[in-house]
């Protein structure tokens, strides 16, 4: 096996010689890299990508291991965390299980077969932690995606504003290199599931941006309870929730959230959803960033201006065109709507073809099958028409 097969571990502890020994019983069975202190520990983190196994000392300068194995969970998540001290009191204890969640106790010094068996227990368990949430991935976005594929039949309008979301958001953050952003996907999708609580008229008013009356907005402001209420008790959907929930949060609430999983991905989803108001609404694009920028203090500055980056540079990214409604494919992204010669929305602006909807077109007559509808195709079937 080749180095860079190994599992990846790094040991962190302010004094050279501890790391030294950490290496030299190490080294031969893992990558192993290491740290003199809590903020360099994060610097390597970050240039390798992230690690199997963190082992740090608990009593460093500026950084203490709870500190640091605290700010590695929130950041690399799926990683496992040892504590090393020489001082196992009652105070460090606590502070490291209630804030760092570690998963094992060494304490100075530690007997080398002692060490060996805690890192390999950590990357055991990091790996399971990791098929656990690849499966819990590809299980909650499945059923997600089903769901919305029904829904879109009965709400048009708002489940085409979902795919929108969900289609922005994930390019966004795969531009930004956020790493969890499957979570960030199904709280796209999922943003939209309240309104069917509401009539479509009203769906389609909120839609446009048109006034509504003191009643509908009673309906309306219950939306987000209507989606908490059936989510809830959805299994393993908690990161998805803590997302949708902190939405409505103020902008201090949200700050305080920092930059994890839960903080970047309501700041990415909220920005998406202001900039999909705004040009659903007829804004431009630049007009619909300069109102972001007034945002800022909710969703960063630096955020922003990546943002405006993004939806600037994506016009090179995809080509539209007209095409008959029956030659559309998946991926394609309706940019109109489609209602049937009785008026009833088909599918709202922005939908993403799936093959559920392929299937429910043919259902309609030849003469809604031939009408002409403007989409944008993504670069793969530029590449290939």
């Amino acid at each position: 096996m080749s180095n860079q097969d190994l599992p990846r571990v790094l040991c962190v502890d302010d004094e050279a010689r501890v790391v030294e020994a950490l290496v030299l019983h190490l080294r031969q069975d893992y990558e192993v890299h290491t740290a003199l202190g809590g903020n360099e520990a994060l610097k390597v983190l970050k240039q390798i990508g992230g690690a199997a196994v963190v082992v740090s000392d608990m009593r460093m300068p500026s950084m203490d291991g709870a500190l640091l194995l605290h700010t590695v969970m929130s950041f690399y998540p799926d990683t496992t965390r040892i504590l090393l001290t020489g001082e196992p009191g009652r105070d460090a204890a606590v502070a490291a299980v209630n804030k760092a969640h570690i998963f094992r106790f060494l304490t100075k010094p530690c007997p080398p077969d002692q060490l060996r068996a805690a890192v390999e227990a950590g990357v055991m368990q990091h790996r399971l932690v990791k098929a656990e949430r690849s499966i819990l991935k590809e299980t909650l976005l499945g059923c997600v995606k089903a769901l919305i594929d029904v829904l879109a039949i009965t709400n048009p309008i708002a489940f085409g504003r979902a795919s929108r979301l969900k289609r922005l958001s994930v390019e966004f953050a795969a531009a930004l290199n956020f790493r969890d952003y499957w979570q960030l996907e199904a709280a796209a999708l999922l943003s939209q599931i309240g309104y069917l609580s509401l009539p479509p008229p009203l769906v389609e008013k909120l839609y446009n941006g048109e006034r509504i009356t003191p009643e509908e907005k009673i309906l309306a402001s219950g939306v987000p309870e209507v989606a908490m209420s059936l989510l809830e008790n959805i299994p393993r959907l908690d990161p998805v929730i803590e997302i949708l929930a902190a939405l409505s949060w103020t902008d201090q609430q949200i700050a305080r959230l920092g930059d994890g999983t839960a903080g970047m991905g309501t700041r990415i989803l909220g920005l998406v959803l202001e900039y999909d108001n705004l040009v659903t609404q007829g804004h431009e694009v630049n007009v619909a960033v300069q109102s972001l920028r007034l945002r800022a203090s909710r969703f960063g500055a630096d955020l922003v201006e990546k943002f405006a980056t993004h939806v600037g540079a994506g016009s090179g990214k995809t080509e539209a065109r007209e095409v008959a409604l029956r030659m559309v494919h998946p991926g394609m992204i309706i940019m109109q709507d489609v209602r049937t010669h009785m008026g009833t929305l088909l599918v709202a602006r922005g939908f993403e073809v799936s093959a559920t909807f392929l299937e429910r077109i043919r259902n309609f007559g030849p003469d809604l099958q031939n009408e002409t509808v403007k989409v944008l195709v993504p670069p793969a079937k530029v590449a290939n028409p």
